[in-house]
């Protein structure tokens, strides 16, 4: 017990300092993770840590799914579902199938261990692309179409994965009853997602208590994927669809403590995961290597490099088709949504990052088959995924910053961003001004004594002094930004005093907790404004 938790304690050092490096190298996180932690599993002493397949699919995924369904808006994911379902469905059949063609004709499997090693290494992450493109701040439909896309082909994926597994274990395949199955699947799984989220906004809505509140928004996940993946589903899709249900349906269910309190717990949750995954996954070179020693090096090094162009080219040859051809054979289509511009599809086509789901559904073959025999090339498909993932993350996350900058697209994101801002200062200033028509006919119509009225009005106006003027070009201040640096400098003024006025007795420290809670939230509020403010 006492090794497992120091054990514990490392990996969250290991984690600290990888993220600390990565934000002075103006790295991906996910980049640095995994090298770290392919250092740290070949040093002398380190522990041998092994990554537990079930833990990361009925642990693990849960929450980050969720979390991405929640975050993700229900407007645009239906919005771009076109793009979405062909990238997400689509794509990651047409992947699976010309890797199990190349692992057959190139590599000698037989064809349902092909398939099955298609369905592992054709779903690209959620977590390391999206951050990538949101550090260089690519046009907001391109982070849409990638965000939906990986929440939902990892279902693909899994379900893919299980007929391919079922296939090799029986021998046989038929496709119609595996349509059909597939079919089913996705419409049951959309139905339990909507019937979770209801039933956690509801609990949640009566719980009326921050902590049991955010306690139920933790069990939500495992709830909508535990259950269809013991029938054999894939979990993922329920889940998906809880989070999007809650995104749409939550912000006038769920209170403000609540969100509040929410939002941090969230954001560190998940951060805390993804960094140990992208550890773990390092974590596993060495104990693979020694699995795989029978395997000659040149026949690992010949699958991995084919299987990695196969779904790095598998790609491309998806997203140019996928884009042109719904648009040149309806007419419908070309009209509701213009052409994008052909950087947008290159980029996209660019960003096919495989990652923990991969390695994960690899670990989970199982050793034998039900006539007792070894599970045929398990060894050779385990280094083939991770030297997929190695290959995608570093190679494609290393130079997509320089594709986007070639092909100016970082100028396309930041015009994109100040017109949202000038639209976010317009709803701004018109939700001030319908809250002063209503103030007025409150004060009118109840009364209202003379200084509450004053109070009312002051608070009014000075939210609207508040709001800040339409941004600027790139690096000019503005009064916002001048305003917010000098009310950061006067909170840390009244902060030294409220310590001075503790450390002299004037005050107990639970006067000084709720009077420092004020500050904290003055301050929360002036960094947000700054963070999200003229560009």
């Amino acid at each position: 017990m006492v090794t497992t938790f120091l054990t514990f304690l490392l990996v969250l050092t290991a984690l600290a300092a990888s993220a600390t490096l990565a934000k002075r190298l103006s790295v991906a996180p996910a980049i640095v993770f995994l090298i770290v932690g392919i250092i740290l599993a070949f040093l002398p002493g380190f522990p041998r840590i092994e990554m537990k397949p079930e833990g990361i699919l009925l642990l693990v995924l849960p929450p980050l799914i969720y979390s991405s369904g929640v975050s993700m808006s229900w407007r645009e994911f239906k919005a771009n579902l076109r793009p979405i379902g062909l990238l997400a469905i689509g794509c990651v059949i047409f992947t699976t199938v010309l890797v199990a063609a190349a692992a057959h004709y190139a590599l000698g499997l037989p064809w349902s261990v092909g398939f099955v090693l298609g369905a592992i290494v054709s779903p690209p992450d959620v977590v390391a692309p999206l951050a990538i493109a949101r550090r260089l701040k690519l046009p907001h439909r391109i982070l849409v179409i990638l965000e939906g896309e990986g929440l939902a082909n990892d279902a693909t994926a899994l379900i893919l994965y299980r007929f391919a597994v079922l296939a090799v274990s029986t021998g046989t395949f038929s496709l119609p009853p595996a349509a059909g199955t597939f079919v089913a699947i996705i419409i049951g799984e959309i139905l339990f997602g909507i019937a979770v989220g209801w039933l956690s906004l509801r609990l949640r809505q009566w719980a009326h208590d921050p902590r049991v509140e955010i306690s139920l928004s933790l069990l939500t996940p495992y709830l909508a994927f535990w259950v269809p993946e013991h029938f054999h589903g894939s979990g993922v899709i329920a889940t998906v669809v809880t989070g999007l249900y809650v995104s749409w349906n939550g912000p006038l269910l769920i209170s403000s403590k609540t969100r509040l309190q929410g939002i941090f717990f969230w954001d560190f949750t998940i951060w805390l995961i993804e960094g140990v995954l992208f550890l773990m996954i390092g974590f596993q070179l060495r104990l693979l290597m020694e699995k795989s020693k029978a395997l000659p090096v040149s026949e690992i090094l010949t699958a991995i490099a084919i299987v990695s162009a196969i779904v790095v080219i598998a790609r491309f040859l998806w997203v140019f088709p996928g884009t042109y051809l719904p648009r040149l054979l309806s007419k419908r289509v070309a009209a509701l949504d213009a052409k994008p511009p052909w950087r947008y599809i290159v980029v996209i086509g660019f960003t096919g990052i495989r990652g923990v789901v991969s390695l994960a559904v690899a670990l989970a073959l199982p050793l034998t088959l039900p006539n007792g025999q070894d599970f045929p090339h398990r060894d050779l498909i385990l280094l083939v995924t991770f030297g997929v993932i190695i290959f995608t993350l570093i190679g494609i996350g290393l130079t997509l910053p320089l594709l986007v900058k070639l092909l100016g697209l970082s100028e396309h994101g930041h015009l994109e961003a100040v017109r949202e801002r000038e639209a976010e200062i317009a709803a701004r200033r018109e939700i001030l001004e319908s809250a002063r028509e209503s103030l007025d006919r409150i004060i009118k119509e109840r009364n209202l004594p003379e200084g509450l009225a004053r109070f009312l009005e002051a608070r009014h106006e000075t939210r609207m002094r508040a709001l800040p003027e339409p941004p600027r070009e790139e690096g000019q201040f503005t009064p916002a930004t001048q305003g917010a640096t000098l009310v950061r400098e006067i909170i840390t003024i009244e902060r030294t005093c409220l310590h001075r006025l503790l450390r002299e007795g004037k005050i107990t420290d639970e006067t000084r907790r709720r009077i420092e809670r004020d500050l904290d939230l003055e301050e929360a509020v002036v960094d947000n404004r700054e963070k999200n403010g003229p560009l």
